[in-house]
């Protein structure tokens, strides 16, 4: 387990934009976690008021590496959002995450000296996964090809040789979570993003992408995975994919999807004297390792941890957000936790908007700055559970 972190300076998130979350082979297909990030980027610089020279760091995350480019891709965000060459850029992964992971990197890196303000974020093109041929450059064997869809082999962990919707299996026997919750879960998560959308709950967060063809421009602004009118009677007729007898379906699980978020982290004494206003502070953060079996348990010590950092609990938080992998995953949680289940995703999460793994943290940790409570001081947690048995937990207070 990696201690907890309370930092010993003040540290200000001064903007942060994603862009809509494209479905799986949707608007954004085209477009590689590069394209995303530049976007996202461009549009948290934009917002920060910072002077590009002024960046000292960019961290990205990034976790299937699904383009040509993609592993140069913090330092390609940052060269084609314009940040100086003489910046350094580090593409980090932390699997689901990586979003959280790159801001706390920014941070780290503001509290040991290394930098003033630092661009980072998360990017991710499900939809350009390939699929590959492995020993096809050595020669194959008469009969012996295989494709391999990358994307599908990867949401297995090789290590307990279990998919990722196993492990939520897993945790919804362990705490007897039946359909019925499931499903009910499912639903209010589309209901609660149709009814943040409608309530403006997202405006702020969000950049258009601009998708040009022969045909002309397209302007993209709104995700594009979320199903408005989602109903319990028609998730029932979902199969279910994993385990026949088991509870997830495509409904309980969170959407594949093409996207990208940008935050930018600063030392608050020098943003204030730069005359910068900040939309909130880092308060806190946990990373912790956990049973890979019920990973997505991992938000659990993470939040414990954040949170008893700055001795706090989830009473004292106004927001509190937990990636939502799988239904069961985060009810899962909800219950080992003991919150309020009406206080989690109010705005609905990832089983409406769609989770493009390295973006999610920085999706999640954009929605919770710009609704948090200014002024006052609202705190606010964001967390994700991680494949192969981790969990990652931010908090942020409004300014």
């Amino acid at each position: 387990m990696e201690p907890s972190m309370k930092p010993t300076k003040e540290l200000v998130i001064l903007a942060a934009k994603r862009t809509p979350f494209g479905g799986f082979g949707g608007s954004l297909k085209n477009l590689s976690a590069t394209d995303l990030g530049v976007i996202a980027a461009e549009a948290a610089l934009d917002a920060s008021g910072v002077d590009k020279g002024d960046i000292d760091h960019v961290v990205f995350g990034n976790v299937c590496q699904t383009s040509a480019d993609a592993i140069y891709l913090a330092r390609h965000v940052g060269l084609r959002a314009g940040i100086g060459q003489n910046v350094p850029a580090l593409t980090i992964n932390r699997l689901c995450g990586s979003g959280f992971q790159a801001l706390i990197n920014g941070a780290e890196l503001i509290l040991t000296g290394q930098a003033k303000a630092v661009l980072t974020g998360g990017a991710e093109s499900m939809s350009q996964a390939p699929h590959v041929v492995r020993g096809a450059r050595w020669g194959l064997p008469l009969g012996r090809s295989k494709m391999e869809d990358s994307l599908w082999e990867c949401l297995t962990d090789s290590y307990n040789q279990m998919p990722m919707a196993i492990t939520a299996e897993n945790i919804a026997e362990r705490y007897g979570i039946g359909q019925d919750e499931v499903d009910a879960y499912s639903v209010a998560s589309q209901d609660r993003y149709e009814a943040g959308l409608a309530a403006g709950k997202f405006t702020d967060e969000i950049c258009p992408v601009v998708i040009k063809s022969r045909k002309g421009e397209k302007v993209v602004d709104t995700d594009e995975h979320p199903r408005p009118g989602t109903t319990v009677e028609g998730l029932a007729r979902l199969p279910k994919v994993f385990k026949k007898d088991g509870v997830i379906h495509a409904g309980a699980a969170s959407g594949i999807c093409d996207g990208a978020g940008a935050l930018i982290i600063a030392d608050g004494e020098w943003a204030r004297a730069k005359g910068l206003k900040p939309l909130a502070t880092l308060e806190s953060w946990g990373v912790v390792g956990c049973d890979p079996d019920v990973m997505g348990l991992g938000p659990v010590e993470a939040s414990r941890t954040a949170l008893d950092a700055i001795d706090k609990t989830a009473d004292d938080m106004e927001m509190l957000e937990i990636n939502e992998a799988f239904a069961p995953q985060v009810l899962g949680c909800v219950k080992e936790l003991g919150w309020d289940l009406d206080k989690v995703n109010v705005n609905g999460g990832a089983i409406a908007v769609g989770h493009p793994l390295a973006a999610s943290g920085a999706r999640i940790t954009a929605h919770l700055v710009h609704n948090v409570t200014k002024g006052s001081g609202g705190y606010a947690l964001g967390s994700a559970c991680i494949g192969g048995g981790q969990g990652i937990a931010v908090v942020v207070k409004g300014i």
